[in-house]
């Protein structure tokens, strides 16, 4: 990793930019730059935010690994809190000094998929891959004149960067007595688990579910099921330590391989098999959605959550599996979640003490720490890493 200089936020010669110190995928297989880039003041329905944590979710390492459709070079980070520190013309929803979430996906509230309950459909975010503006505009910038690189944060957020300009629509309420640190999570990882049970899957009480995976999102599709009322919660996942924690946030049992689970499942069940699968590893496989499909019995469901590889058909399933037990297959985006209702609602059951949001945490990092927090996170030693900035 490379490291340019260490001054953050200082003015430059043109009007309103700024400079910034960022984290910045050139391509894939090369793991995170950090260097300093120009930031544009914000525009219209646009506010700058002052970062103070980012989570190192999986959906970022997918740019690194080749796995994601982005434009290079990139600004990484889609999970960020942090405060506002100016905004645009015509910015109602927040103010500067506001304390914010960022979802990573905008929620304007009149647009046809806000309008009829699915925010997390806003046609706002249709930029998520380039960090491109509405406008056709890139906020980051390198370099000057005829050698001037247009940048995009990931999502159109950019946590990975000290600073960054976002669209006001991205921007939730993070009440005062809410750490940075959590209200990071609470822009991706953890309302997009905790819904994939909740409202995508769909989970009842006394149902049986099967969860494959139980890193970051894992683990809140856990919490998810366990708040649900589900009586089985099976989760399967290779890493020991994963397990462990699993349980912890409401996994009645544990396995490493899916044939185990199976097995368990299929005698706990008296044969009629699990009412849900849920896949929610860190990427997924045709032999994870197999599984999936194999555990479920009459009338089941499987909720895909995971991304696969770049390239790769990871939902290959025989017409006769489907229809003889009439079974079900469908994907969740933000956990079928609703930011602008489910963000706050999630803090509100944080602060109850009814969903574990410290317990996620495994290990903090700087920003010239990132390549070993995704190292880590690939070796199976935290749930979720999370970067806090500089100076905060």
């Amino acid at each position: 990793m490379s490291t340019a200089t260490e001054q953050s936020g200082t003015d430059t010669a043109e009007p309103g930019v700024i400079t910034t110190r960022a984290a910045v995928a050139r391509a894939p297989h090369q793991g995170w730059e950090l260097t300093d880039l120009r930031l544009e003041p914000p525009r219209a329905h646009e506010v700058r935010v002052r970062f103070h944590a980012a989570g190192l979710c999986h959906s970022d390492d997918h740019i690194t690994a080749g796995d994601a459709g982005v434009r290079f070079p990139i600004v990484g980070g889609h999970e960020g809190a942090g405060v506002v520190e100016s905004v645009g013309p015509d910015v109602r929803r927040v103010a500067p000094g506001d304390r914010i979430v960022c979802s990573y996906i905008p929620a304007c509230g009149a647009c046809r998929p806000c309008s009829t309950g699915y925010q997390n459909m806003c046609v706002k975010g249709l930029n998520a891959g380039t960090g491109m503006f509405l406008d056709g505009s890139f906020r980051f910038h390198e370099g000057t004149g005829s050698d001037r690189v247009d940048l995009g944060g990931f999502c159109t957020v950019g946590s990975f960067s000290q600073y960054a300009v976002v669209s006001e629509w991205a921007c939730i309420p993070l009440p005062d007595d809410v750490p940075f640190e959590i209200g990071a999570l609470v822009g991706c990882g953890v309302p997009t688990g905790w819904g994939s049970a909740v409202y995508a899957a769909g989970v009842r009480p006394g149902d049986t579910v099967v969860i494959y995976g139980a890193g970051g999102v894992g683990s809140n599709t856990v919490q998810g099921a366990r708040y649900a009322g589900a009586r089985h919660v099976v989760v399967v996942d290779p890493v020991a330590f994963k397990r462990e924690s699993a349980e912890r946030f409401g996994a009645t049992h544990t396995f490493a391989a899916a044939e185990e689970a199976h097995e368990f499942v299929r005698g706990a069940t008296w044969g009629q098999l699990a009412d849900h699968a849920i896949c929610t590893p860190g990427v997924l496989t045709p032999e994870v959605v197999d599984a999936a499909v194999a555990v479920i019995g009459k009338g089941g469901k499987v909720t895909v959550t995971a991304v696969g590889r770049k390239g790769e058909n990871t939902v290959n399933v025989h017409a006769g599996n489907m229809i003889s037990y009439q079974r079900q297959i469908r994907g969740a985006l933000f956990g079928a979640c609703n930011p602008l209702y489910d963000v706050p609602r999630l803090l509100g059951l944080y602060r109850d003490g009814d969903l574990l949001l410290d317990e996620l945490i495994t290990r903090r990092y700087r920003l010239d720490e990132i390549d070993q927090g995704y190292r880590d996170m690939n070796d199976g030693k935290n749930i979720r890493g999370v970067l806090v900035h500089d100076g905060v």
